[in-house]
């Protein structure tokens, strides 16, 4: 698999990579065996990223991550988050200080089963503390080793602005697929201003634009996504048909929607590193041939002209409040 550039501080990652969460929760039930397999074949395959954070399980993600790269560490690029405060009964917060920045990368080495992290992101920002402090603290964090590079996740472009004025952020993360493009009104100028590489979650639309989704009753009673206002009524009807243009140009082109989907993905730059996520082997290996779907100049203007950055019907969270614009 080729590999991409995030960032100009030196930071190279397979061209996809794999998102971890759904292997512990919020997609349905999970199956550890095959969570694990499904890691050890991304790494057969040439995908080197992974992707977790603190909050998914909470914290038994991290640990699931950790067994799977025990023993060939030096073989991955190990990306986790911090900033998301998550109790077992629920409530939730975001933390940026000094004191929970280093208290929780401690913590994740633990679980990770490692002493060091190449990516670190703050993964929502914290309103109640300036984003110097916080940037600053992951410095710290870099100049004794533990961290290699810094990104921030869902970030507004002038947090983004302090934060790199701090220490140069290598990565932001940010939901970007065919039906979530809010990213490039404001946000990606300033990443290619700044050398700042993306890294774009859900790239499928939470699965939706696989064609795998064609009613509610698809999904599991505790997936999480029916509580999402895009996968509800009216929203979900009116998504069907955006799901069903990129099933018909997959088939056209001989591959499938996953795949289509994430090539028009990798297509908006070098600079660029999708991170589906999924929790079985015969999904990664789907995604994975994403990488030699060429898509021609006439392809990409199709799609453009179908998806405009406000097409999919309903917000992409119940609560966007901690999405900074």
């Amino acid at each position: 698999m080729k590999r991409r550039s995030l960032g100009s501080q030196g930071l190279v990652v397979s061209e996809i990579g794999l998102g971890c969460m759904g292997m512990s929760e919020f997609y349905g039930a999970t199956d550890e065996t095959e969570s694990l397999s499904t890691i050890g074949r991304a790494l057969e395959l040439g995908i080197d990223f992974l992707d977790t954070a603190d909050v998914y399980g909470p914290h038994t993600n991290e640990e699931l991550v950790g067994r799977a790269i025990e023993g060939r560490r030096d073989r991955i690029v190990l990306a986790t988050k911090f900033g998301i405060v998550r109790t077992t009964t629920e409530r939730r917060g975001v933390r940026g200080d000094r004191a929970y920045v280093r208290e929780c990368c401690d913590a994740s080495l633990r679980r990770l089963r490692t002493d060091y992290i190449d990516l670190y992101y703050q993964h929502r920002v914290d309103p109640d503390t300036p984003i110097e402090e916080t940037v600053g603290a992951m410095a710290d964090l870099v100049a004794e080793g533990k961290v290699r590079f810094i990104g921030l996740s869902e970030a507004g472009a002038d947090t983004i602005r302090r934060g790199h004025a701090v220490h140069p952020i290598s990565a932001v993360q940010s939901e970007w697929s065919l039906w979530s493009r809010d990213v490039e009104e404001r946000v990606l100028p300033v990443l290619r201003e700044l050398g700042i590489g993306v890294v774009a979650y859900s790239p499928l639309g939470r699965g939706f634009l696989t064609g795998a989704i064609t009613s509610v009753d698809d999904l599991a009673p505790d997936d999480f996504r029916r509580n999402s206002p895009r996968f509800q009524g009216e929203n979900f009807q009116k998504n069907l048909l955006l799901a069903e243009a990129v099933e018909k140009m997959a088939r056209a082109k001989n591959v499938t929607p996953a795949q289509l989907a994430l090539a028009w993905v990798l297509s908006r730059g070098p600079d660029v590193v999708p991170i589906p996520g999924t929790k079985r082997r015969p999904y990664l290996e789907d995604n994975v041939g994403a990488a030699d779907v060429v898509l021609t100049t006439e392809h990409l203007k199709t799609l453009d002209a179908f998806f405009a950055v406000t097409t999919a019907a309903g917000d992409r969270y119940s609560d966007m409040s901690t999405i900074e614009r």
